[in-house]
């Protein structure tokens, strides 16, 4: 009753709004009256009665009591007008030139990389395809929800800031602020009414009662009607809250799904009503059944009804409020300004802030109205939008904290918002001047992590929550946005405040400075492996950040200067910690070092040392800039030193070589994982690249023999280079080589590596430059793995296409793979083997593929140093440690170690780089020569390493070392590098002596340098000498074996043939003699002119045993493995719906649509039968034993992998053999003249008239009665059939019927869909029926492909066919002959003129090839007798073959005229040959039999061309199965493809005449009555009359659907799919079916359907109608194919669309513009048209297992 009553007035409200409202709008006019409280008592009233049941609520009912109660009065009263009117105007009068459109998760978002001015800037999709960005370098991505498109906004992009759609004056208003202003009676309404709206909606959301409502909104009696609110959140799991659900509430599964559904998507959701007490208990079962040891229990509560109430139409008008903002920009003006409205005098926060600081305690629901009412309002005002951004930067810090402690999505909660107004230029500049938001930010970093400090002050992540983490990433990422664009004019206020902020950053800073300290551990292993991931993640985020902070540092000079004195400070006080241990003193080569005692492989030592690594960058970026020469006035020389500034770098890089040499391997993975990353792409360039930089820092500043010792010592290597005998431990020798190796690796770098701008003078380009020769000289790469081995800027740019093309080349890809770069030979100069960017992997891969370029070049291999660029003044210095005493000392000790031969005290490698300093300090000699005059050039390497090492007799100096180098034998590698040092010497020599002995020594240098040179160019010449000699034997032997290769084909011509058609080439390789053109008798496949069968002996090997067999009739069965697949590749008809279960199918007949057939592949390979048993056998016993393992294939079904090619396979054809065929041709000459197809068809009617009474007489079941009319010859009698020849039929052996009877069974049951039963009477049917389908497949895909009939199918699908055919022909013996003449009687039906049962289908309705297949295949059955099994001879085999195929040909040939007769000629020809009048004279007829339906107009030339083309695809598959069955060579023109010569081959190897309509003519008695009952059928004449559609020949062949070329215009399409079963506008998983185009919401549960009791996903269910369970999908959003078969198995297959270098892009993770690839998409085709997918699943399922957990049945 109560509804009743409700529902009354509310219905007249609705049908006359104004009417029913009327005096309300007049109450809030008046302006005695409060406008307020008129508004909350008109909500008092109507809230709670409209919202009345909440558990099921009634959406559209309660939308249009809304309307009629509230808001239609209110929006009259705002507007003083009909709204409706008012609104249309608005919208007419122009839009806002900002797009606004807030992204839903999944929608696709679009960034212009030329144009916009960071990442963040993105375009929704249509702004997209409207904009100038369109034929950019645009990039797409998945937006993540909550974005906000850029379009309109002039500071986010640096050109085209507007698409077409808003440009002013796009909607056809001329004016530039093309927004209507409103009049001021209206804006004066809207300053009453939406202060009063906007404090009720903030009321309401933060409404903490949870019984009573504010007095003002309480006018009636207080029921006791309550609701049990249960909460979203993120830990709990849909199917935990299901269950929690189910056991607190006693409900059904359905309807705990849909409370479930309905909380994910609006935060909450009231399940249950009624009293307070029974709301309670429900809240505390809730709680308790959702709470276990690892959660809490799920967010329940206890909400008054009317509170409910309020607080949903709280959100109503905030949903309301949202789209009025979108008319005009005035009232987004009096909105912002009542939101930001503090009241006077109080502390209280202003309406928007209220709201912010509340965002994390609301629902779901909630939030999203919040967020898209800002986004509205705030966002799309720029004055209002810095108000916004200065109220949340007040409030930041509290922000953060609590969305830290929330656990909904980032996403969902407010502080997302700070991407929209941070990455704005101006707001940002004005935030850090004016809110000193950068030093807000890194205090709030530093507040929320207090527990993750310990006693030092350094954060330690042992322990800590990866949830938290990642929340706290999220204020990482706000200074990263604050800091996107730099400013281009400092003031002083931005000066300090950006110091400030700087400052504040390096307290950060300060607690990395050191922390997670590790210790070597000694003895034992240390026990759990400490966390080390947070930090290495932290580093990671703080990368760009801390190259921003340089950058903008630099931007100015006195900023950097000041800055650099802030860090220096910094780094001094972590540096002066733990200095109490007194100085030790270390002495080499007369030098001395005083430092303090520390060894990191017993004292603590950390790998993050960002200050330091700070320091670095901003020391570089003074270099740069030349500010260094004013350093002296922030920070002096006697603050500066540069001792302690490099120690801390220096045990980083100690530690780095100890674990290479293995000295860490008792302290776990965590610290291999941590070098790992600290040497990694991602981290690098703040961590080990900037410890370099500080090394060379020192190494400028330092002495360098100070310097040198320092390293030494801390490389723990003090000993090794004194002459101190070293121990006998090879572990220890071991331990000090890889050390050694470490250190001059270092050394190397120190000195070397000189590509950063402000160590050398070089550019951002040529060091990118350098990156990507040395990635391409380790081998070709595609363009995303450069991308990803190079580092991303703060735009996530690595700088790659700007300077790829002047380095490579670029290599398209083929039908798979992807496109490569290759080095340009003039990059290979640059090579550099100790680049400091390789890997251990990388070094040793680039050295041996360039020595092996060099050698194919007939080169010496020698790789020295490419010449370096010079230092920068600042860092001038570092090359004097190559020429100071110590390092001299290094190099001889080690030279002579290896001149000494002892082999344990040295390593190639060490060798390697003791040349390579050598050929770096000749080089850097030699280039110092050459800009200055000898007397200036005071770096002196080739003085120090020619001068004695010793005052010793036996002293020996670098010069006299290398040459007994060379002969080493150890060393013979190194030969080419030791010569090539030895020639700079003399080079270097030379430069020396020609400026000092300008003419004395030119006579005796340059002779000594001929002598020299001589013996280089014998050396030279006889390498040359050699590799020629080498290339002509090379070129002998080929020559020679390619001879003995003719050879052996001529003498072995006959054998070399008979293998190439083992391997599946054709028959008709034998026939090469009869080259005339005249027709080759011996190529006929029926009548009495039949050609031999080519038949060889076959000899087969297993694939298990290796045993060799013969196949024949009675030895033991061979078999092919092969899988049976239902498949819809070839049909006419997607609409029509599949029977899911065979189980009352009858399978005889298949309709010309071919809707649905069954198809069988093979892989080609064969076993014996009893091998496979075993190898199946074996294989279930296997999977018994491990059950818990799930498996690829369902061997319930009988499915196993091929053992040799692991294709999926699901049964075995049998081998049978070919039985052999000749015919005599006196015989057939004799027959011909008695058996014409007249008195063939009364002998086959007889004999099965026969059958009938036979079969009568025995049992009740009668086949159909024959009537036999007019045959009038009383000589033909029962056994008339047999007078014609008979054999008796093929013995077989058992086990070859065995597998006959398996096979067939697996067709059935596959085909079917049903148990297995052998005594089925279907079973024969479905043979046939596979057989039929089968040949139509291949000769689709033959034609598909444009290749020949016979002779180009692969090796398993011929194989295959043949099989098939053959067993289809054999499978007869195992079935009751009696059931086998019942289906061909049932077959002969349609063809014979004198018999039609009752369930005969009509002509039209029937696919002939199937018939004549079946009726070819059954015919035998005819000459069973009682006593003896007979079968038809080979002549009267022939002939029935013959008059079968003329018989289903004629029918097949009326199937094609009938179609065609509503066809209308295209072109008219004048054709008019013999062809074409017989054709119209057989239209006559057809004409008269069908009482003028048929149109006699017609063109007799368009009948004929209809049919010629109509029937190929007929004959062909008529030649492939005629070929198989009978073996009969084809004519020679079958095995090339031509149009023309294939339909006269055609005609000859099938014995039809060229004119097809002679057959009638020939025929016409017999076929007249036949012709007669044709035309009369039903179906037939409603065709003619146009009511029905007959299937057209020749059939279309299908596609998988047209894709469009670019990528967008799917994703575009995407964007507009909405699900056809839900109303909401969340985004979903839109997938397309490639087989017919269909779009489809996947992993939805909107659109799960229920299939025999199953719950299947949309795509799954799909699949069972669109492609008999098997299909291909594209995933449009992550532009993936997913293969699905059945409802348990799918892979993903690389999509077809590559970006412009030749790569997918799956999950658009690159987001690059992507093409469509035809010849990818032609493989997908062919994957479909060939029946591979099933396999393609299997193989992808083998090699990745990972997606054994994806429930495919949900898709």
């Amino acid at each position: 009753m109560a509804d009743g009553a409700d529902r009354g007035p509310v219905a007249g409200a609705a049908g006359g709004r104004a009417a029913a409202q009327a005096p309300e709008p007049a109450m809030w006019c008046d302006e005695r009256f409060d406008f307020q409280a008129t508004f909350l008592q008109c909500l008092a009233k109507h809230v709670p009665n409209i919202y009345s049941a909440e558990m099921d609520p009634l959406v559209e009912k309660q939308e249009e009591m809304v309307q009629a109660a509230i808001l239609y009065p209110l929006e009259c009263y705002l507007f003083g007008e009909d709204p409706d009117m008012f609104l249309e105007k608005l919208q007419q009068s122009g839009t806002s030139q900002l797009c606004g459109k807030v992204f839903k998760g999944g929608e696709t978002t679009y960034s212009c990389r030329d144009c916009a001015v960071d990442p963040t800037c993105v375009l929704c999709i249509d702004c997209f395809q409207n904009s100038i960005h369109k034929n950019h370098r645009y990039k797409m991505h998945s937006s993540t929800g909550g974005g906000f498109c850029d379009c309109g906004d002039t500071e986010a992009w640096k050109a085209g800031p507007l698409c077409t759609k808003h440009e002013p004056g796009a909607s056809g208003s001329p004016k530039e602020n093309s927004e209507c202003q409103l009049n001021e009676e209206i804006m004066e309404h809207s300053r009453r009414v939406f202060p009063s709206v906007i404090k009720y909606i903030v009321d309401m959301l933060i409404w903490e009662e949870e019984k009573e409502l504010p007095e003002e909104l309480t006018i009636r009696e207080k029921v006791d009607s309550y609701y049990c609110v249960l909460f979203n959140d993120e830990h709990h799991s849909y199917d935990h809250v299901i269950y929690s659900l189910q056991r607190a509430l006693g409900c059904e599964l359905g309807e705990a799904q849909l409370h479930t559904t309905a909380i994910d998507k609006e935060g909450r959701r009231a399940v249950k009503a009624g009293h307070y007490a029974s709301c309670q208990e429900a809240k505390e079962e809730i709680k308790r059944h959702s709470e276990n040891v690892s959660q809490r229990p799920l967010h329940v509560e206890v909400l008054h009804a009317d509170v409910m109430a309020h607080q949903k139409f709280a959100l109503r008008l905030g949903s309301w409020l949202n789209k009025l903002m979108s008319y005009s920009s005035d009232f987004r003006q009096i909105f912002c300004q009542i939101c930001l409205k503090e009241e006077a005098g109080s502390e209280k926060p202003c309406f928007i802030s209220k709201l912010m600081l509340w965002d994390a305690r609301l629902h779901k629901g909630a939030r999203k109205v919040l967020h898209e009412l800002i986004f509205s309002s705030f966002f799309m005002e720029m004055e209002y939008k810095k108000s916004f951004a200065v109220e949340f930067v007040k409030y930041y810090k509290a922000l953060q904290k609590e969305y830290i402690s929330d656990d909904h999505d980032r996403f969902l909660s407010v502080t997302a918002l700070s991407v929209q107004m941070f990455t704005v230029p101006t707001l940002a500049r004005h935030l850090i001047e004016e809110q000193n938001v950068i030093t807000t930010i890194t205090e709030t970093l530093l507040e929320v992590l207090p527990e993750y400090l310990d006693k030092n002050d350094k954060f330690n992540f042992q322990g800590y929550s990866q949830d938290k983490l990642t929340r706290v990433y999220s204020v990482i990422f706000d200074l990263r946005y604050i800091l996107v664009s730099k400013p281009t004019v400092w003031t002083d206020r931005l000066r300090e405040r950006f110091l400030e902020g700087f400052v504040s950053f390096l307290r950060v800073l300060t607690c990395m400075q050191g922390m997670e300290e590790i210790k070597r551990q000694i003895g034992q292993h240390i026990e759990v492996d400490p966390d080390w991931e947070a930090a290495i993640t932290i580093q990671m985020q703080l990368k760009n950040i801390l190259l921003m902070f340089q950058e903008w540092c630099a931007s100015d000079e006195e900023l950097l200067l000041r800055s650099y004195r802030e860090c220096h400070k910094a780094v001094m006080r972590c540096s002066m910690n733990g200095r109490s241990r007194e100085k030790t003193v270390f002495h080499l080569c007369g030098h001395t070092l005083e430092s303090r005692p520390y060894r990191v492989s017993a004292d603590p030592v950390s790998i993050h040392l960002p200050l330091s690594r700070t320091l670095a960058g901003l020391h570089v970026r003074l270099s740069k800039t030349g500010a260094i020469s004013r350093l002296h006035e922030f920070v002096s020389p006697e603050e500066f030193q540069v001792e302690l500034l490099v120690e801390y770098p220096l045990r980083c890089l100690v530690l780095v070589a100890q674990v290479a040499a293995e000295m860490w391997r008792r302290n776990g993975l965590s610290l291999i994982s941590q070098v790992f990353y600290y040497q990694d792409v991602k981290c690098r360039e703040e961590m080990y690249d900037k410890d370099i930089i500080m090394l060379q820092i020192g190494a400028s500043l330092m002495d360098p023999n100070q310097f040198l010792l320092l390293i030494l010592q801390r490389y723990e290597l003090a000993d090794a280079f004194k002459k101190i005998k070293p121990t006998k431990d090879q572990d220890l020798i071991k331990q000090y080589n890889v050390l050694i190796e470490e250190m001059l690796q270092i050394l190397i770098y120190i000195v070397g590596e000189r590509y950063v701008p402000g160590i050398s003078n070089v550019t951002k380009e040529d060091v990118i430059m350098r990156e990507i020769i040395h990635l391409l000289c380790i081998e070709p790469m595609a363009h995303s793995a450069i991308t990803k081995s190079l580092p991303e800027n703060e735009n996530n740019e690595t700088g790659l296409e700007n300077v790829i093309n002047k380095v490579a080349t670029f290599k398209k890809p083929g039908v798979s793979g992807h496109g490569v770069y290759e080095l340009k030979d003039e990059c290979l100069k640059e090579f550099n083997m100790f680049f400091y960017h390789y890997t251990k992997t990388q070094h040793s891969k680039a050295e041996h593929t360039q020595k092996k370029r060099r050698k194919q070049e007939n080169r010496d291999e020698a790789l020295p140093p490419p010449p370096p660029p010079d230092f920068s003044p600042a860092f001038s210095n570092v090359v004097r440690i190559l020429n100071c005493d110590v390092m001299m000392h290094i190099l001889r000790t080690l030279l002579q170690r290896a001149v000494e031969l002892e082999t344990h005290l040295w390593t190639e490698a060490m060798i390697q780089m003791v040349l390579h300093l050598l050929s770096l300090g000749l080089l850097e000699e030699k280039q110092q020569l050459q800009k200055s005059p000898e007397e200036e050039v005071t770096f002196d390497f080739y003085h120090k390493a020619t001068r004695m090492g010793s005052s010793a007799l036996n002293a020996v100096n670098v010069l006299m070392l290398l040459e007994k180098l060379k002969r080493v034998p150890q060393l013979e590698a190194q030969k080419d590098t030791v010569n090539w040092i030895l020639q700079m010497f003399d080079v270097v020599k030379r430069l020396r002596e020609k400026s000092s002995l300008v003419t004395v020594g030119a006579t005796s240098g340059s002779e000594a340098t001929k002598g020299d040179e001589s013996t280089q160019d014998k050396e030279k010449a006889e390498r040359k000498r050699k590799a020629e000699a080498a290339r002509l034997h090379r070129q002998k032997i080929m020559a020679q074996m390619s001879a003995l290769q003719r050879n052996f084909i001529e003498t072995h011509k006959l054998l070399y043939e008979n293998t190439l058609e083992a391997q599946g080439k054709d028959d008709a390789i034998m026939e090469e003699e009869s080259t005339s053109s005249a027709i080759d008798y011996s190529r006929i496949a029926l009548g009495p002119k039949r050609g031999p069968s080519v038949i060889e002996k076959e000899v087969l090997t297993c694939i298990l045993c290796q045993e060799e067999q013969e196949v024949k009739f009675e030895s033991a069965a061979m078999v092919l493995s092969a899988c049976v697949q239902k498949s819809t590749a070839l049909t006419q008809n997607r609409s029509r719906i599949l029977e899911l279960s065979g189980d009352t199918l009858d399978p005889l007949f298949m309709h010309p649509d071919l809707p649905c057939g069954t198809h069988t592949g093979s892989c080609g390979h064969v076993m014996h039968a009893a091998c496979w048993q075993k190898y199946f056998e074996a294989m279930q016993l296997n999977f018994r034993q491990r059950l818990h393992v799930e498996q690829i294939f369902d061997l319930e079904n009988g499915e196993y992998l091929c053992p040799l090619c692991k294709s999926l396979c699901n049964t075995v054809i049998p081998v049978v053999p070919l039985q052999a065929q000749k015919i005599n041709s006196e015989d057939a000459e004799a027959v011909a003249q008695i058996l014409s197809l007249a008195r063939w068809l009364e002998i086959v009617t007889v004999r099965i008239s026969g059958y009938s009474v036979k079969n009568a007489k025995g049992e009740k079941q009668s086949l159909p009665p024959f009537t036999n009319k007019g045959t009038g010859n009383s000589t033909l009698e029962f056994h008339s059939i047999l007078s014609f020849g008979v054999q008796s039929s093929a013995k077989y052996s058992s086990s070859i019927k065995e597998m006959l009877i398996l096979f067939a069974t697996t067709i059935y049951r596959v085909g079917l869909k049903v148990a297995p039963n052998e005594a089925d009477s279907r079973i024969p049917m479905m043979t046939w029926s596979t057989c039929a389908f089968t040949i139509q497949c291949i000769e689709n895909l033959l034609e598909t492909e444009g290749k020949p009939l016979f002779g180009s199918l692969q090796n398993r699908q011929h194989s295959g066919l043949k099989a098939l055919v053959q067993f289809a022909a054999a499978q007869r013996t195992t079935s009751p002959q009696l059931l086998i003449q019942k289906h061909l009687i049932r077959l002969l039906g349609v063809l014979l003129p004198n018999y039609k049962g009752e369930d005969t289908p009509s002509l039209l309705e029937v696919d002939m090839f199937h018939i004549l297949v079946g009726a070819v295949l059954s015919f035998p059955s005819l000459y069973w007798e009682d006593a003896v099994d007979l079968q038809p001879s080979s002549v009267s085999s022939a002939y029935n073959h013959l008059y079968l195929f003329h018989l289903t040909t004629l029918a097949h040939i009326m199937q094609i005229v009938i179609s065609s007769a509503t066809e209308s000629p295209t072109a008219h020809s004048s054709d008019n040959g013999e062809e074409a009048q017989s054709a119209q004279s057989f239209c006559r007829e057809v004409c008269q039999y069908t009482s003028g339906c048929f149109s006699q107009d017609i063109p007799g030339w368009l009948v004929w061309d209809c049919v010629k083309k109509g029937i190929m695809p007929y004959l062909r598959c008529a030649a492939l199965f005629f070929h198989y069955l009978l073996g009969v060579s084809p004519p020679e023109e079958l095995l090339q493809v031509s149009e023309e010569g294939q339909f006269k081959a055609l005609c000859s190897y099938l014995s039809l005449p060229t004119n097809l309509f002679l057959l009638f003519h020939e025929y016409w008695d017999t076929v007249n009555p036949l012709l007669q009952r044709w035309c009369a059928d039903p179906v037939v004449l409603s065709c003619l009359k146009g009511k029905s559609i007959a299937i057209r020949y020749p059939r279309k062949r299908n596609h998988l659907i047209e894709l469009p070329e670019d990528y967008s215009c799917l994703l575009n399409q995407a964007s507009q799919f909405r699900c056809p079963r839900s109303s909401d506008d969340e985004q979903k998983h839109p997938v397309l079916c490639l087989f017919c185009g269909a779009m489809l919401c996947s992993q939805n549960t909107c659109c799960q359907e229920l299939v025999n009791g199953e719950e299947l996903g949309a795509c799954t269910s799909h699949a069972l109608q669109c492609g008999a369970g098997v299909c291909m999908f594209l995933k449009i959003r992550e532009c993936k194919v997913v293969l699905i078969e059945g409802k348990t198995r799918g892979c993903l297959y690389p999509a077809p669309y590559l970006d412009e270098y030749g790569e997918t892009d799956p999950g658009l993770k690159r987001g690059n513009p992507l093409h469509l690839c035809q010849e990818r998409y032609r493989k997908l085709h062919l994957l479909w048209q060939q029946h591979c997918i099933i396999e393609e699943i299997a193989r992808s399922q083998e090699t990745n297992q990972i997606f054994f957990g994806f429930n495919w049945q949900l898709l």
